[in-house]
């Protein structure tokens, strides 16, 4: 079961929150800069933990539904402290479609933590889960984000356009996707 899930790599450990990350996860989440390209912002510990205790709510989904989103702790295991996080779930806008998303603090960008936490997230759910394809959406102007995921494999297919208004955060951006190496693509 996802909630149980626990990934190392070899400096991270990612695994499912746990109502005792609350606070770590809240204090990550109250630098500004690291919204620049999310459709959110920092918000209030009430918020936030509305927000936090939905993603654990989110496990008990399961992935094989027509909408999930889960979203995962990336621990340091030298230190043992929250770096960021990262998941995969329906699309907002296209639930037929399974993205892959992620956030590092500030603090811990260049060390390429979100390349090999993503890397392992790939691996869990191409080899794990036996999904086919992920998607990944990046605002053209992230370029540390757009040479991830193309250092990762994937591939751009199209620029989002015509979005309803209540996606209209997503319009603009490029869309990539990669396939399972056993999908045979």
């Amino acid at each position: 079961m996802i909630k149980d899930m626990v990934l190392e790599t070899s400096r991270l450990v990612i695994k499912p929150y746990r109502a005792s990350d609350l606070l770590e996860a809240f204090q990550l989440m109250q630098d500004k800069e690291l919204f620049t390209y999310l459709p959110m912002d920092v918000m209030s510990l009430d918020d936030y933990t509305d927000v936090f205790n939905w993603l654990i709510g989110c496990y008990e989904i399961s992935h094989t539904e027509n909408w999930f989103k889960y979203s995962f702790v990336i621990t340091d295991k030298e230190t043992g402290s929250h770096i960021g996080w990262c998941g995969f779930g329906s699309l907002d806008f296209n639930h037929n479609v399974t993205e892959i998303f992620y956030l590092i603090g500030k603090h811990h960008w260049g060390c390429g933590y979100a390349t090999e936490a993503i890397e392992g997230l790939m691996k869990y759910c191409f080899d794990e889960l036996g999904l086919e394809k992920l998607s990944a959406v990046v605002k053209p102007d992230n370029i540390a984000s757009k040479r991830i995921i193309e250092k990762l494999g994937f591939h751009y297919e199209f620029t989002v356009a015509d979005l309803p208004e209540e996606f209209d955060f997503y319009n603009g951006e490029l869309f990539y996707s990669i396939r399972s190496i056993s999908d045979g693509a």
